[in-house]
């Protein structure tokens, strides 16, 4: 069916203004943060989850591809329409459709950005705790097809832990509902958590019910400098040790730090070659004495410079700091090959010394940071002139070592950002032939023809 007879098709489900050829829109359609992009034929705008079934039928019945779309603000080629045809884009489904509080609960759209959940739940005296560093860009919908996670994801987890429950339109325009307003279900399957972070290959969900929390009544800070990133990561450790359980715990090597400070200015850090963030909530009493207890305790380990952050203002000025460690390493003129890989955190130290040993093997700078509470380093290899095919290769290469490294001391090749495109070469090894054997099952039962977000890491 050419371009032309879709449209035409579409127009006839849904309306002309929902539907669209126009070239420069394919053309915003054609991929997200990572490298990857391919023209679809056509974009359909959603406006309700009708919109959708009715696509998704259509589709299913006449075996035309469709790759549905958030914010395009994913880092894998998640989003790239590979095989052509349909990008279903959820970015019109953009209503907060209730804030719950006596619940515990908020019902959104998918196409509702991250952050402006958070400021809602804020202004009722709650929270929805998940938070991307693209939290103002990225949308729930993403956020839930990739279980994305944040800073945060220490004390109060990832996007899985607050859903609920999810409308979800599958590949033959069925509807599903599974979960709702309750804390506790134990009624059948974990459709959620299959749902959760499937990439766009199992449904698209159309509607989420999810968990919010308490605001904590305050929050505080602590950002410290240590002469070498051992004794940071040793910190992380001793924190959990000492029994304190922080919201936050990010860590930052040498080379972002220096990125850093040629972006920002040489005296926005001390000397020193790691950074540790330490952030805490709670009660204002329980958050002051915290607070003092874990400054002397990060004298003791070593840190040789500690800015007190004592409330929101001064907490999201180091925040501010932190956000801007990616814009940083852009600035080096270096493409930067955002890794989310996870270790257990008592190999944080392996980790950074394997890095440093593959910089020096290959000479691709290679930049840390991240949640180091969780293990979550984001491990960026910083490649000269990557569009060079022999460039590429050998950054291919260093990646698969790392991916190797990785895999053999327990770690996962992606905490937050997903499989996609980026990874799919590496998913067997990751998760062995009859895991994958088992999604392969699972994606022929719910989507037999194949037509959702074809391409990616199950074929």
């Amino acid at each position: 069916m050419n371009s032309e007879s879709l449209a035409s098709c579409l127009i006839s489900l849904i309306g002309a203004d929902k539907v669209t050829t126009r070239e420069e829109i394919l053309t915003e359609n054609s991929g997200d943060k990572w490298s990857a992009t391919h023209l679809p034929d056509i974009v359909v705008f959603a406006g309700s989850t009708a919109d959708v079934s009715a696509v998704l039928k259509f589709s299913n019945q006449n075996k035309i591809p469709v790759t549905t779309r958030g914010a395009g603000y994913g880092y894998v080629g998640g989003c790239v329409p590979v095989q052509g045809g349909i990008v279903l884009s959820t970015a019109r489904m953009n209503r907060i459709l209730g804030m719950h509080p006596e619940d515990g609960v908020a019902i959104v759209q998918p196409g509702v950005i991250t952050k402006d959940l958070q400021d809602a739940a804020h202004t009722v005296g709650w929270d929805y705790p998940p938070d991307p560093a693209s939290r103002k860009d990225c949308s729930i919908g993403g956020n839930i097809a990739t279980n994305a996670g944040g800073p945060r994801c220490l004390k109060y987890g990832v996007t899985r832990h607050y859903v609920l429950g999810l409308e979800v339109v599958l590949a033959n325009g069925e509807i599903l509902r599974t979960g709702g307003r309750l804390h506790k279900n134990k009624t059948g399957f974990d459709l959620i958590g299959i749902f959760t972070g499937s990439e766009g290959m199992l449904g698209v969900v159309t509607e989420a019910t999810l968990r919010l929390i308490p605001r904590p009544a305050s929050r505080a800070m602590l950002a410290a400098i240590f002469p070498e990133f051992t004794l940071a990561a040793a910190a992380v450790q001793e924190i959990l040790n000492a029994g304190h359980l922080p919201s936050a715990l990010e860590i930052t090597d040498t080379f972002t730090l220096d990125a850093a400070r040629k972006k920002l200015g040489a005296d926005v850090f001390p000397p020193g070659n790691a950074h540790l963030i330490v952030e805490i909530d709670g009660r204002p009493a329980a958050t002051s004495a915290e607070l003092n207890e874990l400054e002397q305790l990060l004298t003791t380990l070593g840190a040789t410079f500690i800015e007190r952050a004592h409330d929101e203002t001064s907490c999201e000025r180091i925040w501010a700091l932190r956000r801007e460690f990616s814009f940083s390493l852009r600035d080096t003129g270096l493409t930067k090959l955002n890794e989310d890989i996870v270790v257990p955190r008592s190999k944080l130290v392996e980790l950074v010394t394997f890095a440093r040993q593959l910089e020096k093997k290959t000479g691709i700078p290679i930049a840390c940071f991240g949640h180091a509470g969780d293990g979550n380093i984001h491990t960026n290899l910083m490649v000269k002139n990557y569009q060079d095919p022999v460039v590429r290769a050998h950054a291919d290469a260093a990646l698969d070592e790392l991916f190797t490294w990785i895999l053999a001391n327990q770690g996962a090749i992606t905490g937050e950002h997903g499989v996609g495109l980026a990874k799919t070469p590496w998913l067997r090894q990751a998760i062995g032939e009859v895991s994958f054997t088992t999604h392969q099952a699972l994606k022929t039962a719910l989507d037999p023809n194949h037509i959702l977000n074809p391409g990616k890491f199950l074929g």
